[in-house]
């Protein structure tokens, strides 16, 4: 099952990865049930995609529409037919856990962190502690509750983060939300803005510096692949560079040092244990002047386009596409039937 959509802001997004994922898998290997969730959360089985992958995947569209029948959300006694499920589903309801959960709930094997791995990295403020916690470098923060004291946090942000700093949604993807203060004007406004998609929200130094990636996948053992570099072609690596004007520059792999590739690798890795990451994900550092990785943040689903950093990295580290599909497919499948003999999921 590709499951697709979702309620977040970054809807569209998904429902282009769900068309590339869907050309690149085997149909002589795999047969796709196409589930759309519309952003006021129905479960749609997405009849127009199912009638154009039958027809041929070589046709299909730049991204999927999210219209067809009503279905119910899976429950276990009807998931028989389903192997696996694809989640495709960036940000809030889709990447923080709580789709985990109902497919956990549900015996149904899928792609990607579980719940805790899952909500843990799409909270940057939780993410952050738990990168702390593991003793790694990471930009200074601020955080802000919606209904607390808007004044005394933007004096704390300049006297402690001072300008310019970023303001940034703590449960959002793909930049959305994020403003970059250089004022106290500035401030109050990417205040503002950022608390229309979260209650919590964090201020954060800014760190200059190069902006490197690290694709992981697997998680007995973490394998990280080679690093690449995002060379944003506006003031930051915004939505709109990522995904409108497509100016930016994606380096696969990075012009690194070999000790500095091990280096970034090795942090990769630490940094996805700290947030109990399985199977994949993507994690994002600046590279300081002085040669100081700062891990940024954590993706348990990354943009999964053939042109998106994820699967380019994986591609230069020798593996290509289809088969990462195929490996993280296995990954699931391995995982469910590991848990399926622990004590409280028996069935």
């Amino acid at each position: 099952m590709l499951l697709f959509g979702g309620q977040s802001a970054e809807h569209d997004v998904s429902r282009a990865t769900a068309v590339a994922v869907a050309r690149a898998l085997d149909p002589a290997k795999y047969d796709i049930v196409p589930v759309g969730i519309t952003t006021d959360g129905r479960w749609l089985l997405a009849g127009k995609a199912q009638k154009m992958l039958a027809e041929g995947r070589d046709a299909l569209p730049a991204a999927f529409a999210v219209e067809g029948d009503l279905v119910p959300v899976p429950s276990a006694s009807r998931t028989s037919e389903v192997d696996v499920v694809i989640p495709l589903l960036h940000g809030p309801y889709g990447e923080d856990g709580t789709v985990q959960g109902v497919l956990e709930l549900a015996g149904l094997p899928y792609v990607g962190a579980g719940v805790l791995g899952s909500a843990v990295a799409m909270d940057k403020i939780a993410m952050k502690r738990m990168f702390v916690g593991a003793g790694l470098d990471t930009a200074r923060a601020l955080t802000l509750r919606d209904g607390q004291d808007v004044d005394e946090f933007v004096r704390r942000v300049q006297a402690e983060l001072t300008f310019p700093c970023f303001v940034k949604p703590a449960n959002m993807g793909s930049s959305i939300g994020v403003s970059k203060a250089r004022t106290r004007s500035e401030l109050r406004d990417a205040i503002a803005h950022a608390f229309t998609y979260d209650e919590w929200i964090l201020a954060e130094e800014m760190v200059p510096g190069r902006e490197i990636e690290v694709g992981i996948l697997g998680d007995d053992p973490a394998v990280a692949s080679l690093p690449g570099e995002v060379v944003p072609a506006a003031d930051f690596y915004d939505y709109a560079d990522k995904y409108e004007d497509g100016k930016a520059e994606l380096r696969a792999p990075a012009p690194l040092s070999a000790e500095q590739t091990a280096k970034v690798q090795q942090l990769a890795v630490r940094a996805f244990e700290a947030c109990r990451g399985e199977a994949m994900a993507r994690v994002d550092f600046f590279l300081r002047d002085d040669g100081v990785f700062v891990v940024n943040e954590l993706n348990t689903i990354p943009g999964f386009t053939p042109i998106s950093m994820y699967p380019r990295l994986w591609d230069v580290s020798g593996v290509p596409y289809a088969e990462l599909l195929d490996r993280l497919i296995d990954l699931a499948i391995a995982r469910a039937q590991r848990r399926a003999g622990r004590r409280g999921r028996q069935r």
